[in-house]
């Protein structure tokens, strides 16, 4: 999909993914830079003179360069406010960013690339362990999503009420992740419910892994 904007991202990329989400539902189109991590193209010169973090996603709009996922989104939301990706009131978007917080501060960080990595090279992890230490961190921290869940009235189809907001941009990349690293599921009945609520939607397909042009 091509527009004003320019999304750099990697496919597999859970930032970069809740970013391509967030575009596809609010139909914004965007030029798709890939940035492959594993090939270490986030260290080349023209990409660390964008961002210094050497992290994907880096939205660009004009001369204006935008890092971190949340905060892209953010920004989105305030500049193409339909369909809004937060509640109207005060206490609905303040549970909807604490979901999605629970999952980017708190699982996600643990579990990146660049901590895997270092688990591996610089502390001498077994692949096994590494896993391990993957597995351990993702199953609790959705433990805990499914029990915020389960025990509010305001999660309906998805994580607030019946359209799809920050909170479920957040944890569908997770999910996706954790499928893939043989994360346990099955007792997380209402989260898993509400990934394929997501999965149903036509601009989750469309923001995918296997959707896009650098997927291997």
């Amino acid at each position: 999909m091509t527009g004003a904007l320019k999304l750099y991202n990697y496919f597999r990329s859970s930032a970069s993914f809740r970013v391509r989400i967030a575009l596809e539902l609010k139909g914004l189109g965007y030029d798709y830079v890939p940035v492959h991590l594993l090939k270490n193209e986030q260290t080349a010169p023209a990409y660390a003179a964008l961002t210094p973090s050497l992290l994907v996603p880096t939205l660009i709009e004009g001369d204006s360069v935008l890092t971190q996922s949340l905060a892209i989104i953010e920004y989105l939301e305030e500049t193409h406010p339909e369909p809004p990706l937060l509640p109207a009131d005060a206490l609905g978007r303040a549970r909807v960013r604490s979901l999605a917080l629970d999952i980017a501060c708190e699982i996600h960080p643990l579990n990146n690339l660049r901590v895997l990595r270092y688990l591996v090279h610089e502390l001498k992890l077994s692949e096994d362990d590494k896993n391990r230490w993957y597995r351990h961190w993702v199953e609790e921290g959705l433990a805990a999503f499914e029990k915020r869940l389960t025990g509010d009235t305001a999660t309906g189809r998805f994580c607030h009420g019946d359209t799809p907001t920050l909170a479920d941009i957040t944890l569908v990349p997770q999910i996706f992740n954790a499928k893939r690293l043989d994360c346990r599921l099955d007792d997380k009945p209402r989260t898993m419910a509400v990934f394929e609520a997501c999965m149903a939607h036509d601009a989750f397909k469309r923001a995918e892994p296997s959707a896009c042009p650098d997927a291997a």
